[in-house]
């Protein structure tokens, strides 16, 4: 990591952000990123020097690890403080309770869960709730006119420039977390592939007899939902009379934009009263829709909170990880091996979906597990597995409240940069419009993307038992030759960015 930028990083979310009154309040962050230089520097050695030791009774024997203490703390060479009288005396706190917190908790412990909710979701201090600006490039790509993807990528790039320059001159910010999404990259072709899709099945399933009810999570600038009404209008008139487009929103930021540009661009284009925006989080939701539906999430399911847990390299036991904030700000990873409820029954549903056959964080034989644990410098414990407990409740939400609903969803299936573990996110903030990934998801909250992969052959299964509905998972590339006017989007050398791009995204969609 580039050190002074780092300084200047610290410096700057100081000096802007006045409600961190005291130096400590900035402890977290400058201890994160501090502790990523020195795992830069020490990756291999540290990689063997994992120990967990018991906060009550001492091991069974010398050699033998006992695996039914009430708590376990992680032991690396980055936190060397004994904090096991802290562990008993802060109070485990859930995202919920901190929903209502001005300032970023301290001397509390939660799961990991509870820690990425409350720095992606917070309402006063969350990445999406204060820090995002979602790019759009204006006009169309007229990709027919281009000459290949290199000229696509450098006019993309004038654009974002030209973008960010435009916000520097309302307000200038070194921090501005600005990122794009396929919806605005390829408007308004992504958006018409979608669409028909959707009409292609609503006229398959339940029309006439149904209106073409749509769900969208997380709909951003709101680029797609008018996309497809547009196309819907233009194309279908007959379905368009009988379509209507819900938003469901969590960041009130969003909402209040969607709420204003969004309903004002909808009523421009004819579409007023066809759009309602609900600014609530999706697992608040409370009100039985049993009426055929599409629900719609693109590029949700990589910021869904997660779990995360180590195994016994002994006995293959799960630990279930909590994040301990002491009085500074600063973090410590415990580990336990009493899993709560919503983990125990994600680790009950996988085995049950999946006939016990999904990948795990350490050797699977005998003789692998024996070497890791015997060779030089080795742990008591596996590395780190993520687990995607958000998402099953999503999928318990789907099944309970919108029982006849048809999922539609794209996500990323694997993410390059990742943080050591497996199904890990890419951790990273945005300084002086550059890149600063960390290794590590116990950051300064609010200012760091946490984005997660999405394994779609575990999740797929779980959705199946959970739902009781049929699936398909196609490539990204593989949905758009379906449902794309791809003659569109393909430069003059035949080069076509919406097929090339997003090679790492996956399409999941009930049948």
């Amino acid at each position: 990591m580039d050190s002074p930028v780092v300084n200047q990083l610290f410096k700057q979310l100081f000096r802007h952000h006045p409600s961190c009154h005291s130096r400590r309040n900035l402890a977290t962050l400058a201890t994160a990123l501090h502790d990523v230089r020195r795992l830069q520097q020490h990756r291999q050695y540290q990689q063997h020097q994992h120990r967990y030791i018991s906060n009550s009774r001492g091991p069974r024997g010398a050699n033998k690890v006992k695996t039914n203490e009430s708590d376990w703390q992680q032991r690396t060479l980055l936190f060397q403080q004994d904090m096991k009288e802290e562990y008993h005396k802060y109070p485990m706190v859930t995202a919920d309770e901190l929903r209502n917190m001005k300032e970023r908790p301290r001397k509390v412990k939660m799961f990991l869960r509870d820690f990425v909710e409350d720095s992606l979701y917070n309402p006063n201090y969350g990445y999406f709730s204060k820090q995002v600006v979602i790019f759009t490039p204006g006009e169309p790509f007229d990709f027919t006119r281009l000459k290949d993807e290199l000229e696509f990528q450098s006019l993309l790039s004038q654009r974002y420039v030209q973008f960010e320059d435009e916000l520097d001159e309302i307000a200038y910010s070194d921090t501005r977390q600005l990122w794009y999404t396929p919806t605005e990259l390829f408007r308004p072709y992504y958006g018409e592939a979608i669409a028909r899709y959707l009409v292609a099945n609503y006229k398959l399933t339940t029309y006439p007899y149904h209106d073409l009810t749509l769900y969208e999570m997380g709909a951003g600038r709101g680029t797609l939902m008018l996309n497809i009404l547009d196309y819907i209008r233009d194309v279908e008139p007959e379905v368009y009379n009988r379509t209507r487009y819900n938003i469901i929103e969590i960041s009130t930021q969003l909402a209040t934009l969607q709420n204003s540009q969004l309903l004002r661009d909808a009523a421009s284009r004819g579409h007023a009263d066809k759009v309602e925006i609900v600014n609530k989080s999706i697992f608040d939701w409370d009100q039985p829709v049993p009426s055929p539906c599409f629900f719609l999430a693109f590029e949700v399911f990589d910021n869904f909170a997660h779990d995360v847990v180590r195994y016994d390299m002994q006995t293959e036991q799960p630990l279930q990880g909590i994040v301990l904030i002491n009085e500074t700000g600063d973090f410590f990873e415990f580990y336990t091996p009493d899993l709560d409820p919503v983990l125990a029954r994600y680790f009950r549903v996988r085995e049950a979906a999946t006939g016990g056959r999904y990948k795990v964080p350490y050797p699977t034989s005998r003789v692998g597990r024996w070497w890791a644990t015997n060779k030089p410098f080795a742990g008591n414990l596996s590395q780190p597995e993520y687990i995607p407990t958000r998402l099953m409740n999503f999928f318990d939400v789907l099944a309970k409240y919108f029982p006849a609903h048809r999922l539609l969803t794209s996500d990323f299936h694997s993410l390059p940069d990742a943080v050591p573990g497996l199904n890990a996110p890419i951790v990273q903030t945005r300084f002086q419009r550059r890149p600063v990934p960390v290794t590590t998801p116990l950051v300064h909250q609010g200012y760091f993307d946490i984005m997660f992969p999405t394994d779609f052959r575990v999740s797929e299964l779980m959705y199946q038992v959970i739902t009781g509905k049929l699936t398909k998972v196609l490539s990204h590339e593989e949905y758009m030759q379906r449902w794309a006017d791809i003659e569109l989007t393909e430069t003059r050398s035949g080069e076509n960015p919406l097929l090339s791009w997003y090679r790492n995204a996956s399409v999941l969609y009930t049948v």
